[in-house]
């Protein structure tokens, strides 16, 4: 017997559902300073400045993925793609987890050539800071309950850090002529960057290659189906995220005396989504203990 419960329309502390406005605002802010910065740049012959709001333009991009992943995500599931495309949100995450480590990647390249060609810094990398730093903070709340969110957030507060850091490093060597100060301050913040942007990583491929979510340990789900009346064991239990927000589970579970589970199966689906956060779950109930040895189970989960 096979029972499906589907438990999305559910609250259970997902990101908030306003994150659109988050994003368009974001967005805006930072489209209009790439123009603002590009176009002077460009009447005052500016390269630092062309070149920052180049920089700043892959900031829009990344916030563009992650916003179009949202929307995605949104649309309802059609007969070929039973799921939506919810998935698209991990892949934005994980996208923009390599982008930020390809950004980390230039910015110490940079900072290792500033050792002996130190440059001016660009003028607009002040206000940079507000727009980067503002945009930041849209998804500070967010971050916690979405990982393409928490993408978004990453990218555009590793930007903010790398010019303030870029500012301080200026001062500093104003003052004191150390020239050194800012290329050693940039490869700095990468590291940092690089450790932030590594749980992103690691977190977003996890997802990508179905691995049980963070948050969740798949031996107490299992110890929760195992202590339901009357079963006697579980397996084929697998638990993957459906998107960055979204949770799925199957199991077979072993229970002998069968009449009608409906309710017991109910009452199941529910607990896994307020106890786990599992909110789309099916569960398969088989008479015969000897089933566990169907074979599609692989080791560690049976």
């Amino acid at each position: 017997h096979g029972y499906n419960y589907n438990t999305m329309g559910l609250d259970h502390d997902h990101a908030p559902l306003n994150m659109d406005r988050a994003f368009a605002l974001g967005v805006t802010l930072n489209l209009a300073f790439v123009l603002v910065e590009a176009g002077y740049g460009i009447r005052a012959h500016s390269l630092a400045l062309v070149a920052d709001a180049g920089h700043n333009l892959g900031d829009v991009l990344g916030l563009l993925l992650a916003w179009g992943a949202a929307a995605l995500g949104s649309q309802r599931p059609s007969p070929r793609r039973t799921y939506g495309f919810r998935r698209t949100s991990i892949l934005a995450a994980l996208a923009n987890a390599i982008l930020l480590l390809l950004a980390v990647g230039a910015i110490a390249w940079e900072a290792v050539g500033r050792l002996q060609r130190p440059a001016p810094v660009a003028s607009g990398v002040v206000f940079g800071i507000g727009i980067n730093a503002g945009t930041a903070l849209l998804f500070l709340r967010g971050r916690k309950q979405d990982l393409n969110v928490r993408g978004a957030f990453t990218h555009m507060a590793a930007d903010a850090a790398v010019s303030a850091g870029v500012v301080v490093a200026a001062l500093l060597m104003q003052r004191t002529g150390w020239l050194w100060l800012d290329p050693a301050v940039s490869l700095a913040i990468a590291a940092v960057i690089t450790i932030g942007t590594w749980g992103l990583l690691q977190d977003s491929v996890n997802l990508a290659l179905d691995a049980v979510p963070e948050g969740i340990k798949p031996e107490e789900v299992k110890a929760f189906l195992e202590g339901l009346p009357g079963v006697v064991a579980v397996h084929d239990l697998h638990i993957w995220g459906m998107s960055t927000t979204h949770v799925a589970l199957t199991a077979h579970l072993v229970k002998p005396e069968i009449t009608n589970e409906d309710q017991l199966l109910a009452a199941t689906c529910g607990e896994l989504h307020d106890r786990f956060g599992i909110e789309h779950a099916t569960l398969q109930i088989e008479r015969d203990e000897a089933a566990a040895t169907c074979g599609q189970a692989p080791a560690g989960v049976v």
